[in-house]
């Protein structure tokens, strides 16, 4: 009986540090997989974000002057486009964080009552690895958010 469990340990010396290793290489790489798309994940809810407070503040900016001088009959006071994209402008400029790479306004509309704003920016992963190597120039996110006026 010693002899044979001696032998069966002469057989098996060393087989597992290889797949030790094998599964740790696996799990680092699975790690940079789920921590990068995390990270690209929470860059787009920033952007998200962003856009929803450039659209509200947007919708926000009335000109209280024609609101507060119309009759009663009269229509409600339309938003103009040229407000809309000086707002969201503004809103950017003051508002938006240093760290969003290449954020840009793509396009700030409105029918009148609703605003529109379409932001793109450039999200990198976190971590680079062999399985996120593709993707280390960054990923463009585009988003799009509106907010209706009064």
């Amino acid at each position: 009986m010693s002899r044979l469990v001696a032998r069966l340990r002469e057989d098996d010396s060393g087989q597992i540090l290889p797949l030790a290793l094998a599964y740790g290489v696996l799990a680092l790489l699975l790690i940079t997989a789920v921590v990068s798309a995390t990270s690209i994940h929470l860059e787009r809810k920033r952007l998200l974000a962003l856009a929803d407070l450039a659209a509200l503040s947007a919708a926000d900016a009335l000109d209280e002057d024609a609101y507060f001088s119309r009759d009663a009959g009269d229509d409600l006071v339309v938003l103009g486009e040229d407000e809309v994209t000086e707002q969201v402008t503004a809103y950017l400029t003051e508002a938006a964080p240093a760290d969003l790479d290449d954020l840009a306004l793509v396009a700030a509309t409105t029918d009148g009552r609703t605003v529109t704003v379409t932001l793109r920016a450039v999200a990198r992963p976190a971590l680079i690895s062999w399985v996120t190597a593709p993707w280390s120039d960054g990923i463009a996110m585009v988003v799009t958010s509106s907010a209706r006026a009064g």
